[in-house]
């Protein structure tokens, strides 16, 4: 099967349901993966969907191991993936849901530098905002390797951001608690150090990384930056609230808007 074929096939499971992991076509940790992304985002820019922004996974030391590499991935935001916060997210367009709080950043200038360090990012950074990632595998059961959720553009879906915009200057974004609550119980705890041990870590890998395939990040772009604590799923009907130190909340409801 080639890459055009596997690209398919992901991009054909919302209509015929999760596929199977993509071990004839990628081995489990091969970076070749990306190539199958990029293929799909070409596709749906041709599509019409606009790029908004990136966001970052395996920012867990833990995840990591468990899935044999010992960096985070990436994948595309698109504007179509955009929740308001408050809003309602329709279950029909999705297969596996789980939910979990990020901290977002928004770009308000270009960034492209090869050896980009956490400071820089700062420095390109108009402000952070509380997040939520939903994140969703066109792979059957979550039976993912590192291959499968590259190809799979990172396990996205769809994203939800707070409207409490702050600048970076006076935020903790090592020690903010965060709290992740599904129908007011408490489900996930995490802090900002969960992110790679820093979310301007992530980011500035994710500066280099792009720096280094000649794009570079580009002024307005949104950066979700990483999982600040264990990912849970979500249900039909489920309100969904995350909560983090300094940056306030952000919400969603898992259900068709009745209004």
């Amino acid at each position: 099967m080639s890459f055009e074929d596997a690209a398919a096939r992901l991009r054909g499971a919302y209509v015929n349901g999760p596929v199977p992991p993509l071990r004839d076509v990628l081995e489990p940790a091969d970076p070749a993966a990306y190539e199958i992304q990029a293929i799909n985002t070409k596709f749906w820019q041709a599509q019409g969907r606009r790029i908004v922004g990136r966001k970052i996974g395996l920012t867990s030391k833990a995840v990591q191991t468990q899935l044999g590499v010992d960096q985070p991935d990436y994948g595309v935001l698109f504007d179509d993936m955009a929740v308001a916060s408050g809003g309602y997210l329709e279950p029909g367009t999705l297969l596996q849901p789980k939910a979990e709080a990020e901290i977002a950043l928004v770009l308000e200038r270009d960034l492209n530098k090869v050896d980009a360090t956490p400071e820089d990012v700062a420095a390109a950074v108009a402000y952070a905002v509380v997040a939520i990632e939903i994140v969703d595998s066109r792979i059957a059961d979550w039976k993912i390797t590192f291959a499968d959720t590259v190809a799979d553009n990172g396990s996205s879906a769809f994203f939800v951001l707070g409207s409490d915009k702050k600048k970076l200057a006076g935020l903790d974004l090592y020690t903010c608690g965060m709290a992740l609550e599904v129908n007011g119980a408490l489900v996930s705890l995490g802090a900002g150090a969960a992110c790679l041990g820093h979310p301007l870590i992530a980011a500035a890998w994710l500066a280099r990384t792009f720096a280094g395939l000649g794009e570079g990040l580009k002024a307005g772009e949104i950066v979700l930056t990483g999982a600040l604590g264990p990912m849970v799923s979500v249900r039909p009907g489920d309100f969904v609230e995350a909560k983090v130190g300094g940056l306030g909340t952000v919400s969603f409801t898992y259900r068709k808007n009745k209004a």
